[in-house]
């Protein structure tokens, strides 16, 4: 039989604490107690109130996409004229130079699984961007477009990633690991690649010393134990990266968005509780202690439930996201300016401070 209080002790030391000592805290552990050592966790590892944000603008390169997701109201098939599109470098150019503007550098640019879009395409984009616009920061893809544009090119992932690398990618979010189970992405994304090709790319651009972020999307049809492996997964692979590289920069996780879509026709999907939300923010925090920066997800749970999250763990506000498309069509509408993110910050009780995304402070 577990001791609440002696695992409470082991997470305060920042220990490791393995599937079951985790599923106990998550499932047994009062929200207050578990907020409590989530957030002495972020004051050991964060001296200080301060709370990180960042401008940034998320640009979708295309909405073709093959994986099937039943939770996407955004994308679409190739040849459906009158839905898809690819953006031209007009668009891009209207959008970075908005950016600029609003004191921003970094698109994070998102593709989807398109079939006929391989690796020179992407090289070249890149390329083209970062040759109008040298300061310009691409935090782009992440581990299925990866995937995909390998097995088009029958080409390995650590080839893909050197290729994008040289022509101007920065950092991989860490977009499309939902929930790190198979059984789970058959039903839900049944065209994406599997657990491990996500994880491979992973550690393949870890040993490139590419920055990258972790993600989760969850509140459907996974289990607690399927959220919880997820984070162990995670944290396995932060620990196997080399020595000196970046790994993970931060987790970031969010209830899923599902309004309209085919997933809640399919299943009967039960909204995520804003003390749900916040107790996987803690959990998350208990689990990875190895990994520096915890986001709270403003967009889909609204700032008042973000700003609870500082308290429980999380120590960065993501960003205003000037432009985001794929969970906004299925029911996120949050919206956040630069001067009201620090206000959101400010009123929790923390001092913001503007980073980039190496979770360095930013300077224009």
């Amino acid at each position: 039989m577990f001791d609440l209080e002696k695992l409470s002790e082991k997470a305060l030391a920042l220990e490791y604490l393995d599937l079951n000592e985790l599923m106990l805290l998550y499932d047994k552990m009062p929200l207050p107690y578990l907020m409590y050592i989530a957030d002495s966790i972020r004051r050991q590892k964060h001296r200080g109130d301060k709370v990180s944000w960042q401008i940034d603008r998320n640009v979708n390169i295309t909405n073709v996409c093959v994986a099937g997701c039943s939770f996407c109201n955004f994308s679409c098939r190739l040849g459906e004229s009158d839905k898809s599109y690819t953006a031209t470098i007009a668009e891009y150019s209207e959008k970075i130079e908005e950016l600029f503007r609003k004191g921003g550098n970094q698109l994070l640019l998102q593709g989807g699984l398109h079939p006929k879009y391989g690796l020179e395409f992407y090289c070249s984009l890149f390329r083209e961007l970062k040759s109008k616009y040298p300061v310009l920061k691409l935090h782009a893809l992440g581990p299925p477009e990866i995937a995909h544009i390998a097995r088009l090119e029958k080409q390995s992932y650590r080839f893909v990633l050197e290729k994008l690398i040289e022509s101007g990618l920065d950092s991989l979010p860490g977009a499309g690991a939902e929930i790190l189970s198979d059984r789970v992405r058959k039903k839900l994304s049944p065209g994406k690649p599997d657990v491990k090709a996500w994880l491979d790319v992973m550690h393949e651009a870890h040993a490139l010393n590419l920055p990258t972020s972790a993600t989760m999307m969850f509140g459907h049809i996974e289990t607690t134990a399927e959220r919880i492996e997820h984070l162990l997964m995670i944290r396995d692979l932060h620990d196997r990266r080399p020595a000196g590289t970046y790994g993970f920069l931060a987790f970031i996780c969010w209830p899923v968005q599902s309004l309209g879509t085919r997933m809640a026709q399919q299943y009967v999907i039960e909204p995520v509780s804003s003390s749900e939300y916040v107790r996987m923010i803690a959990i998350s925090r208990i689990a990875l202690v190895n990994i520096n920066n915890i986001q709270a997800s403003w967009l889909t749970v609204g700032k008042d439930t973000a700003q609870m999250c500082l308290h429980s763990g999380a120590n960065d506000f993501g960003s205003i996201m000037i432009e985001e498309n794929v969970v906004s069509s299925a029911g996120a509408s949050n919206r956040f300016d630069a001067t009201g993110i620090q206000n959101a910050i400010r009123e929790a009780g923390f001092e913001p401070w503007l980073r980039n995304q190496k979770y360095e402070a930013y300077f224009e």
